[in-house]
């Protein structure tokens, strides 16, 4: 086992609303960083969502893709357009962090640094499906268990330096454990035994090519 805009200008009728997210400076690529934990799950006291029947923008139109990205997301009472942009901003990183690295832009989907991409990606921004099905087979930070183990080979892209990690199988007996202290890359195989992952500093763990 190795380890080691929206517009400044208001659309007119039966225009289609677009929104342009515009930088001051290059979005920052995504990495590992002190107290990223995955986004919390909807709580009941969440505002009530307008209908999909109401969702209507103050001013222009929506597309087909639109609308069903803004299904059960638009809080009564907001302008569809204000959430609208927050989808088309998780393409707009997206985009970018593949420019610069795409092991990060999957690291960041898997982290749950890129909230929300899944949607995101599905009716707005389809050309990045490839980063969402893999993210799905990855791990980030956590422990695993059971059904949810995945035996294969994985990589760590972008490790803190306090990185480690530990398989365990039957009976919770030890399997592998290690640690990096280097913030660079590290791989680790989690065999057919594995009955349990944990991961702690590691951030993302994206699966080998080989895996699927």
């Amino acid at each position: 086992m190795s380890s080691c805009h929206s517009s400044s200008g208001m659309p007119g009728r039966g225009t289609t609303v677009s929104v342009t997210w515009r930088r001051s400076t290059a979005p920052s690529v995504a990495g590992p960083a002190a107290g990223t934990t995955a986004p919390t799950p909807r709580k009941s006291s969440d505002p009530a969502k307008a209908p999909a029947g109401e969702i209507t923008p103050a001013t222009g139109s929506l597309t087909e893709k639109q609308k069903e990205y803004l299904t059960d997301r638009v809080p009564e009472g907001m302008d569809p357009a204000a959430v609208l942009q927050t989808g088309q901003e998780t393409c707009d990183r997206l985009r970018y962090l593949v420019k610069a690295d795409r092991d990060i832009a999957v690291g960041a989907i898997v982290s749950g640094e890129v909230v929300d991409a899944k949607p995101a990606v599905t009716h707005l921004c389809p050309r990045h499906q490839d980063l969402v099905d893999e993210a799905a087979l990855g791990y980030a930070d956590g422990t695993y268990e059971g059904a949810k183990i995945r035996p294969g080979r994985y990589r760590a892209v972008s490790p803190t330096t306090a990185c480690s990690w530990q398989l365990t199988g039957a009976g919770g007996k030890e399997l592998d454990a290690g640690s990096s202290a280097t913030g660079k890359p590290v791989e680790i195989t989690v065999p057919e035994s594995a009955r349990a992952f944990t991961s702690t500093g590691c951030y993302a763990w994206l699966p080998r090519g080989e895996n699927g």
